[in-house]
C-alpha cells in the first residue's frame, strides 16, 4: 500500500485488520495514527526470542507467553501495541486469536531498542498501567544487561526490583529465573 492509498482518517480496528503484513517494519497504531518503525536489530530479536521461551517454560500451566502479538489497548481512538513478550491465559492462547484485549494480558515485557526507549519507558508504561496490565518488565540490553520489574498497585506501577545477572522473579506466586546475560550471548540459557 502506498502513501497515496493510505486512509485519510484515524484508523479503526477494521482498518487495522485490513492492513497488509509488513515483515520489514514494526507497525502499531496509537490513537488511530499508524506508527511505523524499522524492525529491531539481531541482538534485540535474539533476546526477545530467548526471553519469550524462558518465561513460557517457567509459567504456571494456566498461562502462556507469546512474542510480538497484537494487544488492543483502546478501541476508540484505536491503540494497538505489539509488545516484545506478553503473557495471557493459556486457554485463551489456545483459541488462536488474531489479537488480545488488554484485560486478558497479565504481563508485558519490552526490550529497549534504539527507537523505542522513550516509548517503552513513558508511553507504554502509562498505557499499560491505565488498562490494568498487572506486571510490566523492561529489559535494557546495554552492558550490563538489566531488567526493571513493575507491578500495578492501586492503579499505578511500582518498582518491584532492578535486576542484573540471574534475575529471580515472581509471577503469580511462581518463581521465574532469567539469566539476563544469556539473552545476548551466542548460546542461550539452559533450563
Amino acid at each position: 500500500m502506498s502513501v497515496v492509498d493510505w486512509p485519510h482518517h484515524l484508523l479503526s480496528l477494521d482498518d487495522w485488520a485490513e492492513l497488509p503484513e509488513t515483515p520489514e517494519f514494526q507497525v502499531e497504531v496509537v490513537e488511530g495514527v499508524l506508527l511505523v518503525s524499522p524492525r529491531p536489530l539481531s541482538f534485540h530479536q535474539r533476546a526477545v526470542t530467548r526471553l519469550g521461551y524462558l518465561v513460557d517454560q517457567q509459567l504456571p500451566a494456566a498461562f502462556s507467553a507469546l512474542s510480538e502479538v497484537e494487544v488492543v489497548i483502546d478501541k476508540m481512538p484505536l491503540t494497538v501495541r505489539v509488545p516484545d513478550v506478553m503473557v495471557a491465559p493459556a486457554g485463551l492462547v489456545e483459541t488462536n486469536p488474531a489479537r488480545f484485549a488488554a484485560n486478558d494480558v497479565h504481563l508485558v515485557i519490552e526490550v529497549l531498542s534504539e527507537g523505542t526507549r522513550r516509548t517503552d519507558r513513558v508511553m507504554k508504561f502509562s498505557e499499560y498501567s491505565e488498562v490494568g496490565i498487572e506486571h510490566y518488565w523492561i529489559v535494557d540490553l546495554d552492558d550490563p544487561v538489566s531488567m526493571i520489574t513493575y507491578r500495578l498497585v492501586e492503579g499505578e506501577y511500582e518498582n518491584f526490583g532492578e535486576h542484573s545477572g540471574a534475575a529471580e522473579l515472581d509471577f503469580e506466586g511462581t518463581p521465574i529465573t532469567i539469566d539476563l546475560n544469556a539473552l545476548t550471548t551466542p548460546r542461550a540459557q539452559r533450563l
